[in-house]
């Protein structure tokens, strides 16, 4: 009994990490992870009926929470390092995570049914959110004033990642210039970053939780495709600009790094077909 116990406890944690992962990872989306692994629904009703089962779900969640955690702190590691080196090569493998999951998010966006009219916003969602973030980029200089407002809207993004499966909060914080940053942040245990990130994630989550909930039970194919568009227009405003000084080499990395985004973020969204249900709170 023990033994089942434990098992159990360091498999929630294992999901805990992977889901962890989409919320640093760009292309990939830890509210989608969440899905897979099958906690998804229970970490919803939780947030929606917060003092339900409360000391059960606590229970429940501490695991996977510690390996959110341990998840997000260890790639930050990785990407402080690799952006800060290779960063055109490097965002050409987010941008190819990003491609890869397409097919699975046109598919989630499709599940309840699509009509012509969900296309054209889509569509008309990405030019607007397209002009939005172009006019964005030139007003802002290609990266946002770092303080702790922004690092709680950062949060608050992450946050969205949570309650929005397919969302991937970190398209918006490549393109505000925030990332790396972020990154390193992490990496360093710096608590300005953390704490607003902290704060920010928090208030989104339980302030949004219920009123996402509502939309996509009377709006899901509108919603999902308005997040498409968005998504659509962030990803090619993450699609490096810079290639001064890069050999031959380079150039050829920079395909191969988008191919093998492309695969991860494929595999990633094809674990969703063995999705099964956890346990609801």
């Amino acid at each position: 009994m023990e033994n089942s116990k434990l098992k159990d406890w360091v498999l929630r944690f294992v999901k805990g990490m992977f889901i962890g992962s989409g919320f640093i990872l760009p292309g990939v989306s830890g509210g989608a992870l969440a899905a897979v692994f099958g906690i998804y629904e229970r970490i919803i009703s939780f947030l929606a009926h917060i003092t339900k089962n409360f000391k059960e779900n606590v229970i429940y969640f501490i695991p996977v929470g510690l390996g959110g955690l341990t998840g997000v702190f260890l790639l930050s590691f990785a990407v402080s390092f690799l952006l800060g080196s290779y960063t055109t090569i490097i965002l050409w493998f987010f941008v190819g995570c990003i491609i890869g999951t397409v097919p699975s998010l046109w598919k989630e966006a499709g599940k309840k049914g699509r009509k012509s009219s969900d296309i054209w916003l889509l569509v008309i969602t990405f030019i607007i959110a397209l002009v939005f973030l172009i006019f964005g980029e030139q007003k802002m200089g290609g990266a946002v004033d770092q303080n702790f407002f922004t690092w709680m809207l950062a949060g608050a993004l992450i946050g969205l990642g949570v309650i929005v499966p397919g969302l991937s909060p970190s398209n918006f914080l490549v393109y505000m210039g925030m990332y790396k940053a972020m990154s390193d942040g992490i990496k360093t245990v710096d608590f300005a970053v953390l704490l607003p990130l902290a704060i920010g994630g928090l208030v989104c989550v339980l302030g949004l939780s219920k009123v996402m909930d509502y939309i996509f039970s009377i709006a899901y194919a509108k919603l999902f495709h308005f997040i498409l568009g968005v998504v659509f227009a962030s990803t090619i405003m993450i699609v490096p600009k810079d290639y001064a000084g890069m050999s031959f080499v380079g150039f050829v990395m920079c395909g191969v790094l988008c191919i093998l985004g492309a695969l991860l973020g494929w595999w990633m969204a094809r674990l969703e077909d063995s999705y099964v249900p956890d346990e609801k709170a």
